[in-house]
């Protein structure tokens, strides 16, 4: 049994998302751990 075939472009897209939220996540992250090290100074 095989999966569903889905089009070059789809998966072009969905990489794409996926990137781009994990370098949304990376960077709150970030900023969050940067906030912190501030705040114990």
């Amino acid at each position: 049994m095989r999966g569903k075939r889905y089009p070059e472009e789809f998966k072009i897209e969905a990489v794409k998302q996926v990137i781009d939220s994990g370098y949304k996540v990376m960077h709150s992250e970030i900023q969050r751990v940067k906030n912190c090290a501030v705040s114990f100074k």
